[in-house]
């Protein structure tokens, strides 16, 4: 395994239309998933859960999506509609981490919403760890109650991103990052 400290200095994000299969194996992804259920979460609300999206199933999210975008918008070209379609066939596995927040005396819906943010780090690193590339994503399917509906979210569900997780050919270009003296201040 790689050192932690060098992984999460190095780990980038890699496009999807550049990942192919094969993805995680069962045993990969219940290592995984074990890794992005292990974030701080107080109270014990569980204010997150997975949704996986492999082999037909990203074809039928895709169905989802695409009917969506159709009904939203009539004067859509069928290529347009085709490229909604396709956006879980880049990469042979992508989770959701679904954000759901529950009333709690102690615990704020804003720490339950970063607790799912942390899961989805955690899905990040996970991959990373095993070898795998990973891109945390959104789009606007990732806000549409139509397609949340469509995808099995409740009315009170949110999406806190698509994680695509697949394997490269080629390195990933870093983007630049901050300089410390930039984003870091001293009380």
């Amino acid at each position: 395994m790689t050192d932690a400290i060098d992984l999460l200095k190095t780990r980038r994000s890699a496009k999807t239309r550049d990942m192919r299969g094969p993805g995680p194996s069962p045993a990969e992804l219940d290592t995984i998933l074990t890794i992005a259920a292990r974030v701080p979460d107080h109270g014990k609300v569980t204010p997150w859960r997975f949704i996986v999206f492999e082999g037909e199933g990203r074809l039928r999210a895709g169905d989802v999506i695409a009917r969506v975008f159709a009904a939203k918008h009539p004067d859509a070209t069928p290529e347009q509609i085709a490229t909604e379609k396709a956006r879980f066939t880049e990469a042979p596995l992508i989770i959701a981490v679904i954000s759901r927040t529950k009333p709690h005396p102690k615990v704020p819906a804003w720490e339950q919403e970063l607790s799912a943010g942390a899961s989805a780090m955690n899905i990040v690193t996970a991959a990373a760890a095993l070898g795998y590339a990973a891109n945390w994503l959104t789009g606007w399917m990732a806000f549409d109650r139509d397609v949340l509906a469509g995808l099995g979210l409740s009315g009170d569900e949110k999406i806190a991103g698509f994680v695509h997780i697949g394997r490269i050919d080629q390195p990933v270009e870093d983007r630049p990052r901050p300089a410390l003296s930039e984003i870091v201040t001293r009380f």
